[in-house]
């Protein structure tokens, strides 16, 4: 089976001398005063999934609670509320002194005119593997000239709608216009649902694991979390998407065995491993 093949090629026996780093420097920039969730199931995702090393940008409120969260998230406080542009400059070199191998930018930012300008202009500077998601597909939205190919998007329905102009009614459409707009846009989409509609413009994979129980907000952050980690270790960016949206939706499944409706993306989390 595909996903297999492709996380066996990820997750292949590691070398007796490997060392901090050489499985990733994941930046990621999310969260805000009220969504303070945001960096802790992004974050811890991307760890279980195999990054070295996570470094959290997020504004003050939400940087402090993920460091008092988990000790394992490196967080690097923005002053104020939100994301702005008086921030650009700090992050770019953080990113830079970190010696990042890709960015996860989206989730908990919201939706304020200039933290999206201000999203914009960070997708614009960076030149590393990203993947883009919640907020920031509303941002390139407004502005899609921004994308690159090393970009991988993981709209919702909604947020497909937003980036594209269509709401898709069936998996038909779904496998239609994902496609279509990946080549349009030159990147990778992730469309999340029932099925996982995956394409970058050529390809098509279609992601069959999860459950109706993965409603619970985080449960796309975990995603991004584990496609950064992916990015960040050297993986291309259609195998990083397919393989993530496979990792999340299997982890949810075992995560629903025990909780169903009770179900929490921090359970989710701790199941990613089972699933490697």
């Amino acid at each position: 089976m595909a996903h297999l093949k492709i996380l066996k090629k990820i997750y292949g026996k590691r070398d007796i001398w490997s060392h901090k780093g050489q499985f990733g420097r994941l930046v990621a920039i999310s969260g805000s005063k009220r969504h303070t969730g945001s960096p802790c199931f992004l974050g811890l995702a991307a760890y279980r999934a195999g990054c070295d090393l996570v470094y959290m940008v997020a504004p003050k409120r939400a940087a402090d609670v993920a460091a008092n969260f988990s000790p394992n998230l490196i967080t690097e406080p923005l002053e104020g509320d939100k994301l702005i542009k008086k921030h650009i400059d700090k992050i770019i070199s953080l990113i830079k002194e970190v010696r990042a191998t890709a960015v996860a930018i989206g989730p908990g930012l919201w939706r304020e005119k200039e933290t999206l300008d201000t999203i914009n202009e960070l997708i614009k500077k960076i030149n590393l593997p990203m993947v883009i998601d919640a907020d920031a597909i509303r941002a390139v939205a407004r502005k899609n000239e921004v994308l690159k190919r090393n970009c991988v998007l993981t709209p919702h329905a909604d947020e497909f709608r937003a980036l594209t102009g269509i709401m898709v009614k069936n998996l038909k459409e779904r496998k239609k216009f994902v496609k279509e707009f990946a080549k349009k846009l030159n990147c990778v989409i992730v469309l999340k649902g029932h099925v996982d509609v995956i394409s970058n413009g050529n390809k098509i994979f279609l992601n069959k694991t999860g459950t109706p129980y993965m409603t619970k907000g985080g449960c796309g952050d975990t995603l991004t979390g584990i496609c950064g980690a992916l990015l960040a270790r050297g993986i291309n960016t259609f195998d990083s998407a397919c393989a993530a949206a496979y990792i999340n939706g299997k982890a949810g499944e075992l995560a629903s065995k025990k909780y169903k409706q009770g179900l929490l993306a921090t359970d989710l989390i701790g199941n990613i491993p089972k699933v490697i």
